[in-house]
C-alpha cells in the first residue's frame, strides 16, 4: 500500500517549527540538509540563506515522516494563513490524542476542541503557530 507523508514549507522557521514538532511527537530527525550543503558555484546561495533547512525529516510513529523546508527568499512567501490543507494525526489511544492536539495547539488557535465526536470518534482541530491546520481523531472502532 502506497503511504501519504506531509511536505510543509516555511518562510524561513523550519528548523524552530520541527524543533516544536519534535518536542511533540519525540524522536530525533532521520535527515537535516541546509542550503549550504548543496551549494553550488554556478548557483550560489545569498548568505543569509545558507544555514537555512533545505530539507528536514522527522520520523513519526513506526511507517510516517514528517518533511519539510524553508523556501528561499527568491521564490516568494507563503501567506501562513492560506494554509487551508489539513495534517490529520490518527492517535492510538485518546491519551495520545490529547498529549498531540494540546502539544501541537499550544500557541496556536483551536477551531474545534478536542472531544468526544457526534460520528463516534474523539477529534479536534487546530492552526498551530506556525500556520499550518491540524485534525487529531481516535475512533476507538479502529483499535
Amino acid at each position: 500500500m502506497a503511504q501519504i507523508n506531509p511536505y510543509i514549507h516555511f518562510n524561513g522557521n523550519a528548523e524552530e517549527a520541527f524543533t516544536f514538532y519534535k518536542s511533540v511527537f519525540g524522536g530525533e530527525f532521520a535527515t537535516i540538509v541546509r542550503f549550504k550543503d548543496m551549494e553550488m558555484a554556478e548557483n550560489p546561495m545569498a548568505e543569509n540563506e545558507a544555514d537555512k533547512i533545505m530539507h528536514i525529516v522527522l520520523p513519526i510513529g513506526k511507517h510516517s515522516v514528517l518533511m519539510g523546508s524553508d523556501t528561499p527568499e527568491f521564490m516568494g512567501k507563503h501567506n501562513e494563513n492560506e494554509n487551508r490543507s489539513k495534517i490529520s494525526i490518527s492517535a492510538e489511544s485518546k491519551e495520545e490524542a490529547d498529549h498531540l492536539f494540546n502539544g501541537l495547539s499550544a500557541g496556536g488557535q483551536i477551531e474545534m476542541p478536542i472531544a468526544d465526536s457526534p460520528w463516534g470518534s474523539y477529534f479536534g482541530m487546530f492552526r498551530d503557530k506556525y500556520g499550518f491546520e491540524w485534525v487529531v481523531d481516535f475512533d476507538p472502532k479502529d483499535k
